[in-house]
């Protein structure tokens, strides 16, 4: 005698199940597919920041976040502030937005600070705006006495008037790393995969400088070296020498570095982990300053030594490689 066939509504509950089970199955390789073409195949985050120490530490974070954190250290460096202000800052941002441009927010809290229009932080434009965003941050933080003895907490806390002021203090070592490649004070310590953004077309030297321009502000890319056209605004932008290669024409700006100062060294290397921070959205190439070079795209993307002598005002410029 055969046995009696399940009941319908067990079968059916039996099929919904394997079919959920499948798509659960489905969705995780086709996370897992994103993740590796966002990541280049390396199972982890577009970028990542290590410690010029022999301690190890690291931070790894997607190229939109690189973007917006070498935005904020260029524009403190623009206004004088110092690295510890920067730190700050990008704790800060790391705390309220995970260093992403966040539209919405806790009430009518925008950006990468989650600053409110409402209570005099800017319009609306203005706060999506991130260099201007970091901007008035620093504004605000250099109100606060003694903010650079300050516990990071204390001191973003004043600004910020959080609901939750002691969040900020777990970002710190994570800022401090990427504060000191993105000031200068590390070398060769910031890397991207550098795979170009595909929304975007492909760009040339003129949104590099205009970039540059944007976030440091006329007065450092003239102490950098770089020739500025006059005028108060990006454009013209910064008329730094352009050059056209003969072979694969790759289109070049060079930022010629005061050499023989620790001031022009940092000065260098904020530049170039700038460049490297913003090779996705800029369609940068290459990157080469003081017998180091960083190349987009390569298996590991780390710096390499080019074994040329980093000596000179010309060896010791910085050479952005922008195109496809």
């Amino acid at each position: 005698m055969s046995e009696p066939s399940p009941h319908p509504k067990k079968r059916r509950r039996g099929r919904l199940f394997r079919f959920a089970a499948a798509l659960v199955v489905l969705l995780g390789v086709a996370g897992y597919l994103v993740v590796q073409y966002v990541t280049g195949g390396g199972g982890g985050p577009g970028c990542e920041v290590v410690s010029g120490r022999p301690d190890g530490g690291s931070y790894r974070f997607t190229p939109e976040q690189a973007v917006n954190a070498a935005t904020i250290a260029a524009v403190g460096t623009g206004r004088g502030m110092p690295e510890r202000a920067v730190t700050i800052a990008l704790a800060t941002a790391l705390q309220e937005s995970g260093l992403v441009n966040l539209r919405t927010g806790d009430r009518d809290s925008l950006g990468l600070f989650q600053q409110r229009p409402s209570q005099g932080w800017g319009t609306e434009k203005q706060i999506m705006d991130p260099t201007y965003a970091a901007g008035v941050f620093y504004e605000h933080l250099t109100k606060v006495p003694g903010y650079r003895t300050l516990p990071l907490t204390v001191a973003a806390q004043r600004v910020q008037r959080s609901g939750f002021p002691e969040a900020y203090a777990k970002h710190e070592p994570d800022a401090a790393l990427l504060s000191a490649a993105l000031t200068g004070q590390a070398v060769a310590t910031l890397t991207c995969q550098g795979r170009p953004d595909a929304t975007v077309a492909a760009l040339g030297p003129d949104a590099v400088r205009t970039a540059l321009l944007r976030d440091f502000g006329r007065e450092v890319l003239q102490e950098a070296g770089a020739e500025v056209s006059a005028g108060a605004t990006p454009k013209p932008a910064p008329s730094v020498r352009v050059s056209v290669s003969s072979t694969d024409r790759a289109r070049t700006v060079t930022l010629p570095v005061r050499s023989g100062s620790r001031t022009g060294t940092r000065t260098g290397w904020q530049l170039a982990h700038w460049a490297v921070a913003n090779a996705s959205a800029l369609h940068i190439r290459r990157v080469s300053y003081a017998g180091r070079d960083w190349a987009a795209g390569s298996t590991d993307s780390v710096w390499r030594t080019t074994g040329a002598k980093a000596t000179g005002r010309a060896a010791a410029g910085v050479r952005i490689v922008t195109g496809q």
